[in-house]
């Protein structure tokens, strides 16, 4: 009672111009959010209604027609599980690689002391403008001996230069030399001075390259369909993208067998949003509990003016 009497008291000083403001403001959060959050919540519950009430605009607030028809199409099949064993691997571990190659290599980046960095940053910046190309890189990975093989998920996409520098950044501009020149006074040699002291104090930016080498990693597809021939390794969505294409030539081909055609142009839409859901629900139950370090990260490890 105490608190909200305080508030109103508040509210009751302030000028006409602040309240607009806060009201205003208030306004636009709302907006933005409703904006941001209705599409991912109608894809919910237009992937259990019934698609031909989707279709004529029926479906905006509640679903209609309940039915999880698209969700056991896309569970009862197999391969799903194995797909989504396939992402969480290469997810995984290819986090891991990502981040025992972007730290170090930041960590070293942002040592004023070492002077091969002026030469070195450059070339590392090049890349992310200039690239040797889709087949150069495919005879690469086939010399290499990684087609078919799980590190062909994983080795390709070992370092992103964007986040290099983002970590870079941050430890150059965050971590006070005067530790290290503290540190060295006690005989902390470099490799120790980067595990004990940097890596706790860069626990901002380190969630942040996680979640973004994390999403990267989930969401790829296109290296798999380059380097990937086996089903027994295709990631999820490699899966759902089959399990896709294979409704769609159901939808278009069903037309022979009485009544098929229309019964999967009525449930094409529902397989479509359950693949979206089914895709993005891991993800969205990772980011609350680095949502905290996530903005601090970005703007800790952005360039400073």
């Amino acid at each position: 009672m105490h608190t909200k009497q305080t508030k109103r008291l508040k509210w009751k000083e302030k000028t006409v111009s602040d309240k607009l403001f806060e009201i205003t403001v208030i306004f636009i959060a709302v907006l933005a959010f409703a904006t941001v959050a209705y599409p991912l919540y109608f894809i919910i519950i237009a992937s259990i209604s019934d698609s031909t009430m989707v279709n004529m605009g029926k479906v905006l607030l509640l679903p209609k027609k309940i039915n999880f028809y698209g969700y056991e199409q896309i569970f009862g099949d197999s391969r799903i599980w194995k797909g989504y064993l396939n992402t969480i691997v290469y997810s995984i571990g290819g986090t891991v690689v990502n981040m025992l190659i972007t730290l170090p290599a930041a960590y070293v980046l942002s040592r004023t002391s070492f002077k091969p960095r002026k030469v070195i940053m450059p070339l590392f910046v090049f890349t992310m403008y200039f690239s040797g190309g889709m087949i150069p890189t495919y005879l690469m990975v086939k010399t290499l001996h990684l087609i078919d093989t799980p590190w062909a998920m994983i080795l390709p996409t070992a370092l992103s230069v964007y986040n290099l520098i983002i970590a870079r950044t941050f430890m150059e501009t965050s971590i006070p030399e005067d530790l290290y020149e503290a540190a060295r006074l006690d005989g902390c040699s470099h490799f120790r001075y980067f595990s004990t002291i940097v890596l706790p104090l860069s626990k901002a930016v380190i969630s942040v390259l996680f979640l973004y080498y994390m999403v990267a990693h989930w969401n790829d597809f296109f290296t798999a369909l380059l380097y990937l021939n086996k089903d027994y390794l295709q990631p999820l969505q490699m899966v759902l993208r089959n399990i896709l294409l294979s409704n769609q030539a159901f939808q278009g081909g069903g037309g022979s067998v009485a009544g098929a055609g229309s019964y999967a142009q009525q449930y094409a839409d529902q397989i479509k949003f359950g693949v979206i859901i089914v895709s993005t629900i891991p993800i969205l139950c990772i980011y609350p509990f680095i949502q905290k370090y996530f903005e601090k990260g970005v703007m800790i490890g952005a360039v400073k003016g």
